[in-house]
């Protein structure tokens, strides 16, 4: 499958067609912390360090101030036997303090409780409720997961479809965000520092909306937050309101609020196509991005390891933001 599939126009026209929306945006330079990766994706930070899933590796890493690169959770095992590539996509850590991941094309939430980097088992099976590659994660303050997944398989040229979060409660059991109601492709995901709130990026409908959340972790009343000029990837949030939101192949990434674009930060398209991002550092005013060049050809992808991660220095902190 090639990436046309996703009808992304040309880099050059899609960087001239956003220069309109963030033109009157604040300016955030960048630069460059540790490369040397396949396809990275869903950063986190957590224990005063950055985390993120080095896709095609079936790794999660982490990386320090100094840009030290070490591997914490290896799920390479599990490809002896099993059908499914091995991708771990988005990961969260329970109240207990052990690590649960999605891997993608398995379609579960795998488990890793510390005794070892490849100390993995199956949490939850979704299988069940999702046709294609489950994707992203959240996970709240009592250990609830929400899920995130394409709804279609688009690694196999399947077309777009929309689909439900899905939820795995804190006992490890399933089942999807009905009130919430099916999303074209729900990705990148957060919740407010207060709880009451998820954010999600419809990633095909090119838009970011907001759902509110009870004190039972039910989601409802989905509305827009923000239209987006290109399809959000990876998002963060920051504790005065405002969602940080990846656009992998225009450029830029971008402060949204419910007003437009506040802030932007260029990431050059011949360094590749920034995917994902989150806060951190001590004061969680450090925006991490993640910055791939091959997320279709998956053995290209780790052979040439050419992703990288960036980070930018900007004005609000993620506070008690989650992820």
């Amino acid at each position: 499958m090639s990436e046309n599939a996703l009808d992304y126009p040309d880099p050059a026209d899609i960087a001239k067609a956003i220069e309109a929306a963030v033109a009157d945006a604040d300016p955030h330079p960048a630069r460059e912390l540790a490369k040397g990766f396949s396809w990275p994706e869903c950063p986190r930070w957590h224990d005063d360090l950055f985390w993120f899933s080095d896709m095609y590796t079936s790794t999660l890493k982490t990386v320090d101030a100094d840009g030290n690169v070490a591997v914490v959770v290896d799920a390479t095992a599990r490809a002896e036997g099993s059908d499914a590539p091995i991708v771990l996509g988005g990961f969260g850590w329970l109240p207990d303090g052990r690590l649960i991941v999605n891997s993608m094309h398995e379609k579960v939430v795998l488990v890793h409780d510390g005794n070892g980097v490849d100390d993995l088992s199956v949490y939850a099976d979704v299988s069940e409720f999702a046709p294609g590659p489950i994707n992203d994660m959240v996970v709240d303050a009592q250990g609830r997961a929400y899920v995130t997944q394409l709804g279609f398989d688009m690694f196999n040229g399947a077309a777009p479809a929309a689909s439900p979060i899905i939820v795995v409660a804190p006992d490890g059991s399933a089942s999807t965000a009905d009130k919430a109601g099916p999303l074209m492709g729900a990705n990148g995901i957060a919740i407010t520092a207060d709880g009451s709130k998820v954010i999600t990026a419809e990633a095909f409908a090119n838009r970011i909306i907001t759902l509110d959340r009870s004190d039972d972790g039910t989601l409802s009343n989905p509305r827009e937050f923000a239209q987006c000029p290109f399809l959000p990837d990876g998002i963060g949030l920051d504790d005065e309101g405002g969602v940080w939101a990846s656009m992998p192949g225009c450029g830029y990434v971008a402060r949204f609020t419910e007003n437009g674009v506040t802030d932007k930060i260029a990431v050059p398209l011949e360094s590749g196509l920034a995917s994902a991002c989150v806060l951190g550092g001590t004061d969680r005013k450090t925006l991490y991005m993640t910055v791939g060049v091959e997320v279709f050809d998956f053995e290209k992808s780790a052979r040439e390891a050419l992703g990288a991660l960036w980070v930018a220095d900007v004005a609000h902190s993620g506070g008690a933001t989650r992820p």
